[in-house]
């Protein structure tokens, strides 16, 4: 699981809207995307990018391996898979 809170991005500073967050979880041993929360500017692109994978049933790495387009909320997801830490 990973929780970040948002405002890194260009398109979030383009805005002025530098408050966020993005919660993502995902299954260790099949590394598909299980659910996700996000509020802020441009969740609505992340979470379709998102919903795409889980329907594709594909594992997480392929969103996170993506190239995306900047400035955009969705760059922020390669850096959020990047650091999934367990549940304790």
């Amino acid at each position: 699981m990973r929780t970040k809170r948002g405002g890194a991005d260009g398109r979030a500073r383009e805005r002025s809207e530098t408050q966020g967050f993005m919660k993502i979880l995902i299954d260790a041993e099949t590394k598909r995307i299980l659910g996700a929360a996000i509020l802020g500017i441009g969740g609505d692109e992340i979470i379709h990018s998102i919903l795409d994978v889980m329907y594709a049933d594909a594992p997480y790495t392929v969103i996170q391996r993506a190239v995306h387009i900047h400035p955009t909320v969705t760059e922020l997801i390669p850096t959020m898979l990047g650091n999934l830490k367990p549940l304790a």
